[in-house]
């Protein structure tokens, strides 16, 4: 029912988006340039050709633009990212390959805390992710080679930076950035917040260690400048029915972050409990 409810809403914005671009269109100059950044997890075997399926709908809707993308996007397009959280193996195994054979640009964050092994942040045995493995040091040295996909950086242990010690988190930041750079033999200029976690202050230290732009789960528009350092990501998945991926592409579930601050505006005062 929440899918179906956010399919609606989604389904409405994007009519009054289309209803106002055709009227810019008769009425005035090319209207500004729009972009969404997709993030997926894991790309089982059993989902690679729905993960194919949606790349080509991806280029009917939109075109595509690297994640490390600094340049203006060309005023009236819309644009899309590509990335992975996780730095799973399926992704490089079933994914790269439909990317490259279509020459899509995308990025994959990887922790470094759980490199050549099962993520260790998974603890519900229960998780398809348990069936997971992180690319493994040298697998990364041979990716690096790929002219269709970046690697960039998920912090060591993929914690909740928000939940942990200011020290750690800098820690987090820093050292997986380094293991990876050490790795690769090349600058690792991008990070993803594990479960899109983050405040001013660990923004301010990512910049600070040397990111030069960071990834958040926020479903809003990206790329609106080209010094944006903080950009937020829609989440994908191959299972998501074709009108879902559509929406989601063309960036009419942006509106779930409103009603996310409208909720705890309304409710972030009140204790729920068996009184």
């Amino acid at each position: 029912m929440k899918r179906l409810f956010k399919l609606t809403i989604s389904l409405v914005i994007w009519t009054g988006d289309w209803i106002v671009a055709r009227i810019a269109k008769l009425t005035g100059p090319k209207a500004p340039a729009s972009c969404v950044v997709l993030y997926y997890h894991a790309i089982p075997t059993d989902q690679r050709h729905r993960f194919a399926a949606q790349m080509d709908l991806l280029l009917r809707l939109a075109k595509p633009v690297a994640a490390d993308n600094q340049e203006p996007l060309a005023a009236g397009g819309h644009f899309a990212a590509v990335t992975f959280d996780d730095g799973f193996v399926s992704v490089v195994a079933n994914a790269l390959p439909e990317l490259e054979s279509r020459r899509i640009p995308s990025t994959i964050f990887v922790p470094t805390g759980s490199l050549g092994r099962s993520p260790i942040w998974i603890k519900d045995p229960n998780s398809a992710a348990t069936r997971e493995r992180v690319l493994s040091p040298e697998e990364l040295k041979r990716l690096a080679e790929s002219k269709t996909m970046v690697i960039g950086s998920h912090s060591v242990n993929h914690v909740n930076l928000v939940k942990v010690d200011p020290a750690r988190a800098r820690a987090e930041l820093a050292d997986c950035k380094a293991t990876l750079e050490q790795i690769l033999g090349a600058e690792v200029p991008l990070f993803s917040f594990p479960h899109g976690a983050h405040n001013p202050r660990l923004i301010e230290e990512a910049r600070e260690i040397g990111y030069r732009r960071v990834f958040t789960i926020s479903p809003v528009r990206a790329f609106t400048s080209v010094n944006e350092f903080v950009t937020g990501r829609v989440l994908v998945d191959p299972s998501d029915w074709d009108l879902e991926f559509t929406l989601k592409t063309l960036g009419a579930y942006r509106w779930l972050p409103a009603i996310s601050g409208l909720k705890s505006r309304l409710f972030g005062g009140l204790r729920w409990g068996n009184n």
